[in-house]
């Protein structure tokens, strides 16, 4: 088979795989910046809400990307019919059906060490060219590999915002996420990865293990780490939820205004809902 008419029919099995025609397919590639908005976003701290800043107190901001009309639906055809179908550990939270922030902070309750650290910039600091090996080492041949990262990229990097993101992100850092769980259970370390938020803790101090654990996440210097959100200590804030030895619950912000959402017999009340989801993972304890 010529190389003309492979491509050809590698054009058709992706059309057949998303359930879109090959001529949608070749004119989103080729016309990729028509598909996309963007604008920055403030950066809130989780745990009090506040705006974040840098030291000279200016506001720090994340370029949102959202894709639109035919662009948005093949990325939601290629996160159900690709990205979805490949097993994650269960290690990683975020973007995955019946997990939350809520189930990685539960991972941590009773362990009396925890060390935490956040990617840096995750979603933009991942390239095309990471996302075209991660479609190769998947199985897809080098035509329907390129076809899927001009898809699912942006300005040659993951835009954040596309139904995409999370799950090409999750695949592209897979590969880190072993290598940390094995190093965690050698160690009886708890492991978990909420998109960007990385959790470890154990009922052991395992300080002197935390450059090692720093080291397999920037090895490759593809990533990095947030050093100002990298803490070593008890008593902490995981994924917006505060840890307790026997229970989670919500920030005591979170609880104020879900009291304000019930005096006021507010229709919706997602702040009472997210309480609740919060606390029903506890059992056998009392909160107030």
């Amino acid at each position: 088979m010529n190389s003309s008419r492979f491509e050809k029919e590698q054009l058709k099995y992706l059309g057949n795989l998303l359930h879109f025609k090959t001529d949608d397919i070749l004119l989103l590639c080729n016309q990729v910046s028509s598909f996309y908005r963007e604008w920055d976003e403030l950066k809130k701290d989780k745990s009090t809400g506040k705006t974040k800043t840098y030291s000279d107190g200016t506001p720090k901001k994340r370029t949102i990307r959202p894709s639109s009309g035919l662009m948005k639906r093949i990325q939601a055809s290629i996160k159900s019919n690709v990205l979805a179908k490949y097993p994650l550990p269960p290690n990683v939270h975020g973007g995955i059906k019946k997990k939350s922030n809520i189930t990685n902070a539960k991972e941590h309750q009773g362990n009396k060490f925890i060390f935490t650290t956040d990617l840096q910039d995750f979603f933009p600091n991942i390239s095309y060219h990471q996302l075209y090996a991660m479609y190769l080492n998947i199985g897809f041949t080098n035509h329907v590999a390129h076809w899927l990262t001009k898809l699912t990229s942006y300005k040659f990097e993951l835009p954040q915002g596309t139904p995409t993101s999370t799950h090409a992100a999750n695949l592209v850092f897979l590969p880190i996420d072993m290598e940390l769980i094995a190093f965690c259970k050698v160690n009886g370390i708890v492991y978990t990865r909420y998109v960007d938020d990385l959790v470890f803790s154990s009922q052991q101090d395992f300080r002197h293990l935390t450059k090692s654990l720093v080291e397999i996440v920037t090895r490759s210097h593809k990533f990095k780490i947030s050093y100002r959100k990298t803490k070593y200590e008890g008593g902490q804030f995981i994924t917006g939820i505060p840890v307790h030895n026997n229970y989670i619950d919500a920030p005591e912000k979170i609880k104020l205004r879900a009291k304000e959402e019930r005096l006021n017999h507010l229709p919706r009340m997602p702040l009472n809902n997210y309480l609740n989801n919060i606390r029903k993972t506890n059992t056998n304890c009392i909160i107030r």
